[in-house]
C-alpha cells in the first residue's frame, strides 16, 4: 500500500464532514514545506454534527490502525493518504474512517 505522506496542513475530515486538526509530535521532518505527520501526532476533530437517537455523539479524535509499514518519523510510523484510520467518539466508540482529500504530491511512501 503506497501513498503520499500526510503533513499537518493536509485536509482530513471525519465521515460526518467535520475537519480534523493535527498537533505534531515532532518538527524536524518536513515535506513540501510542512511538518510530516505520524501516528504519534494528536488528531482532534471539532464540530462533528453526528447524533444517535437525538443524543450528540460526535467524533473527537482519529486513531490510525494501518499506517506506513516502511517509513518512520522519529521512530513512529508515518501516515499516508492510503493509511487506514478510525474516527472515535469520546467514549472510544468507532464512528467510521476519516476522509483524506488534500495532501502534498511530491513525497510517496509505503
Amino acid at each position: 500500500m503506497s501513498g503520499n505522506l500526510l503533513h499537518v496542513n493536509a485536509t482530513v475530515t471525519c465521515p460526518h464532514g467535520a475537519r480534523a486538526s493535527i498537533l505534531p509530535a515532532q518538527t524536524r521532518v518536513v515535506v513540501s514545506g510542512n511538518i510530516a505527520s505520524s501516528v504519534a501526532d494528536l488528531y482532534t476533530v471539532s464540530g462533528c454534527p453526528f447524533t444517535v437517537a437525538n443524543v450528540p455523539h460526535p467524533c473527537v479524535t482519529i486513531r490510525w490502525v494501518a499506517p506506513s509499514t516502511r517509513i518512520r518519523i522519529n521512530g513512529s510510523p508515518a501516515v499516508l493518504r492510503s493509511s487506514t484510520g478510525l474516527c472515535l467518539a469520546a467514549d472510544q466508540a468507532p464512528q467510521g474512517p476519516p476522509n483524506i482529500s488534500v495532501v502534498q504530491q511530491r513525497a510517496v511512501g509505503r
